[in-house]
């Protein structure tokens, strides 16, 4: 099996796919989405989502080899806290996956407790309709820190190699308050510093993202890096490998840009 790249994935907004309005305006997300397994060309053992709505003290994998949902939105039709994604875990994957976190020095435990969040389960049903696809989650570390999380991403990397598809599920810009023409500006800047420092070379790139705060409009974009901090360990897990831009839409909910990219 070939090398997988990996990904950093917007993954837009709630439970969308299920709600036509909201489907509609994230076509362009939905039809990146559905083109990843064609991008990819085979079939992977297992989709490793890194979600920005998961969240501990220590780097956390699950491991249930039947993962339930986790709901985490509000305001949404009822319907949609009934949603069930079914798609295996992959319990082997997880334990491989939290000594290789281990070995790198990072502290690291299997939760088999832990279900599918809205990060996770969106893009996978998009991806992977069929939910016949194993997925499994590594958490964020509660302090953001991007080195850690950018060192998360190399002890991450052999997993490449077997078979199994990285994706940091985030968003480009995430700032719930600021919505509309007044997103325009701040969203647009900081989406186009993010695309030109992903196309820098390695050092230069890790560099920037280490110091991504000084970024036009970066906390504004990010009052709250979670939905930004995913993409840190899909650059760790891929560094000095060739950015592409996946997807772009620049006037969601009346102003936002927004922007996916593959490594590798």
């Amino acid at each position: 099996m070939a090398r997988l790249p990996t990904y950093f994935i917007s993954h837009g907004g709630g439970p969308w796919p299920w709600l036509p309005q909201m489907r509609q305006m994230l076509r362009n997300l939905e039809a990146s989405l559905a083109r990843m397994p064609e991008e990819i060309g085979e079939r992977p053992k297992a989709v490793l989502m890194i979600s920005g709505h998961w969240e501990e003290d220590s780097f956390a994998v699950m491991s249930a080899a039947r993962p339930g949902m986790v709901y985490d939105y509000g305001g949404f039709p009822p319907e949609t806290y009934k949603i069930i994604y079914p798609a295996p875990g992959a319990p082997a994957l997880a334990q491989r996956t939290a000594d290789l976190i281990a070995a790198a020095g990072l502290p690291a435990h299997l939760d088999d407790r832990q279900g599918y969040d809205h990060g996770t389960f969106v893009p996978a049903y998009v991806m992977y309709p069929a939910a016949d696809m194993p997925v499994y989650q590594v958490s964020l570390r509660r302090d953001y820190d991007p080195a850690a999380h950018i060192a998360l991403g190399r002890a991450l990397a052999p997993l490449r190699d077997e078979g199994v598809l990285i994706v940091g599920s985030g968003l480009s810009y995430h700032n719930l308050r600021l919505f509309g023409p007044g997103a325009k500006v701040p969203s647009h800047a900081f989406d186009e510093w993010l695309d030109t420092t992903l196309h820098q070379p390695q050092a230069a790139r890790t560099k920037a993202l280490l110091a991504w705060e000084s970024a036009p409009y970066a906390r504004i974009c990010h009052a709250q890096e979670d939905h930004l901090v995913p993409l840190f360990a899909a650059i760790g897990a891929a560094e000095g490998e060739t950015a592409t831009r996946t997807y772009h839409d620049t006037d969601l909910f009346g102003g936002v840009t927004a922007s996916s990219w593959r490594f590798g």
